[in-house]
């Protein structure tokens, strides 16, 4: 496994997304829903698509390995319910690990392990050069 770079771009630092834990089959993180939300007071689904790309991302990446690289070419939400505070906990999960694809399901929980958010992404596998 290749150690993720210090930064994963302003986005990610700008959202306050966390990588706890990284690997090709499974990478969690979390992002504050504090300053990620709508004139309404609740979680930006953007927001939510953001952090599920971000994991899903950084999972195909890991699989595509040195020399070649992950582009999403996919993704797709559903919200299931609104987040007003806390912390949200997201896990992408492989669906399939290919050559040239790579496919997520990333599955977005608040502190109580309640479902936010399922969302799916699939990147291009490319070599580099």
């Amino acid at each position: 496994m290749h150690p993720l770079p210090a930064s994963l771009g302003p986005l990610v630092d700008k959202l306050g997304i966390v990588v706890l834990d990284a690997s090709a089959s499974q990478v969690v993180g979390t992002m504050p829903v504090e300053g990620n939300t709508q004139p309404a007071g609740v979680l930006h689904g953007g927001a939510s698509v953001a952090l599920a790309e971000t994991l899903g991302s950084i999972g195909a990446a890991l699989h595509a390995g040195a020399g070649r690289a992950a582009a999403g070419v996919e993704v797709s939400a559903t919200h299931h319910r609104a987040a007003r505070s806390g912390t949200v906990i997201g896990t992408a999960t492989a669906l399939h690990l290919g050559r040239t694809l790579a496919s997520y399901e990333i599955v977005l929980t608040d502190e109580q392990d309640r479902r936010l958010c399922t969302a799916r992404l699939t990147c291009a596998i490319t070599t580099l050069g």
